[in-house]
């Protein structure tokens, strides 16, 4: 789940500039000025067995019909249930209906997307890095809809092939979203825009790379049992796809606290000890990826807090987990003795680009070091180093929201600040959330 935590424990001098998107991640074609012909029929070009070159310019796409027919479209959700219960056939039919299904939902759900990018204020829309990540998307989406109808399992392999290029090509875009907005920041009017875009934007990437994740590993095993990137695995036969049938949450957060003690102790020179108390044996089905971002952006704002308010103390107070688990859902809550949050800031904390420390994250002096250690780490549907943007706890909140859950802060000021983390069961018993 973790991996190579020794070297990422040397990056104590990373830089911002380390944050930033690899250049060049979206090619800008020219020369091409022809619009695209209407969408092909699936059926033909069966046998075409590469799909992620083509030669029209994303520019073709910028108001082509297809995104808005797609964009007209609802979204069909899954339930984790329906996820989990569909299973694994003898004959890995379940392969090529979980293609097929991506095959025709990706589009919509990314042409929705891309009608979110055409909504923006035109300064915001123009800004560089927002408007390559808005060409990311267009990219994505003639991709995806120039894949030919899925009906055989040589077709099958080819469109996993995309769906690790895809992921793979957009594994920045949320760092890129938090400095393109940083950028333009001082031209927004309206926060309560930017703040509907980025939850929106957010949680549908969380989703669709759960989703596609979730295929990869029913594609791949072999990726389950050998603990790929894709999610950590370490055991076949306790995963369905993305879903651990057992998973253990004491361990999850055990690892976690361990890697940010290391951390911290890199960065402060110290450590407040973690303890974890409540229904410590409590294991259930669930998707570990959102964890993994959540857990480590609660735990660093809680270490972070109580190092730097006792800094003259011989001894620091610890910070403790509480685990609680019921028939619907499971809570997490965290507390620390690290003062608090001052009055003035407590309806900012879930403001993008907003810092625990009330600064606005306006030159590099701002960047977080500690926080985008312990992201650097994240191998998490939300990867990338963006808690020195002033992302952590609102995306970690849209995540929550996302899964049918809620994260809320509360602040003894001059004590410290309990971090409630609740979130639903998958089982099916109760009703749940849908990806």
């Amino acid at each position: 789940m973790m991996m190579h935590r020794d070297k990422l424990l040397k990056m104590v001098s990373v830089r911002k500039q380390a944050a930033r998107v690899r250049v060049g991640q979206v090619k800008h074609l020219s020369g091409e000025t022809n619009q695209i012909n209407q969408t092909r029929d699936p059926t033909t070009n069966a046998n075409q067995n590469d799909t992620s070159h083509s030669t029209k310019p994303v520019s073709s796409f910028y108001h082509h019909s297809a995104v808005d027919i797609a964009a007209s479209k609802p979204s069909m959700r899954l339930t984790p249930a329906t996820m989990l219960y569909a299973g694994k056939s003898p004959d890995r039919s379940h392969l090529l209906r979980s293609a097929q299904y991506l095959h025709k939902e990706l589009p919509v759900r990314i042409a929705h997307r891309i009608a979110g990018f055409r909504g923006l204020p035109f300064i915001v829309g123009c800004n560089p890095t927002i408007l390559q990540v808005h060409e990311m998307y267009i990219r994505a989406f003639q991709l995806l809809i120039e894949h030919p109808r899925i009906t055989d399992f040589h077709m099958e392999r080819n469109y996993t092939e995309l769906l690790k290029k895809l992921l793979d090509d957009h594994r920045d875009v949320v760092t890129m979203l938090a400095d393109g907005f940083r950028e333009c920041r001082k031209h927004i009017q309206n926060e309560q825009l930017v703040r509907q875009f980025l939850d929106r934007t957010l949680t549908s990437r969380l989703g669709l790379r759960m989703l596609a994740e979730h295929h990869l590993a029913l594609h791949d095993d072999k990726a389950s049992s050998t603990g790929s990137h894709h999610g950590g695995r370490r055991s076949n036969s306790n995963y369905v796809g993305i879903i651990c049938v057992n998973l253990q949450l004491k361990k999850v957060i055990e690892n976690w606290a361990d890697f940010a003690t290391k951390v911290c102790e890199h960065r402060y020179g110290r450590a407040p000890a973690i303890n974890l108390n409540g229904h410590s044996g409590a294991t259930f089905p669930y998707i570990e990826q959102p964890l993994h971002y959540i857990l480590p952006e609660i735990l660093k704002n809680a270490m972070r807090a109580t190092v730097e308010k006792n800094a003259d103390a011989s001894t620091l107070p610890p910070v403790t987990v509480t685990i609680a688990s019921n028939d619907v859902d499971f809570i997490i809550r965290v507390s620390d003795r690290g003062g608090g949050i001052p009055h003035q800031f407590v309806e900012r904390i879930f403001d993008y680009h907003f810092t625990t420390a009330g600064v606005q994250e306006e030159n590099d002096d701002n960047y977080d070091v500690f926080g985008a250690m312990v992201e650097m780490s994240n191998p998490s549907p939300g990867s990338g180093p963006m808690h020195g943007f002033g992302f952590g706890l609102p995306t970690s909140r849209a995540y929550a929201e996302y899964l049918g859950g809620s994260l809320k802060v509360e602040a003894m000021q001059g004590i410290g600040t309990d971090v409630y983390l609740r979130l639903r069961h998958i089982e099916g018993k109760h009703e749940s959330f849908r990806i």
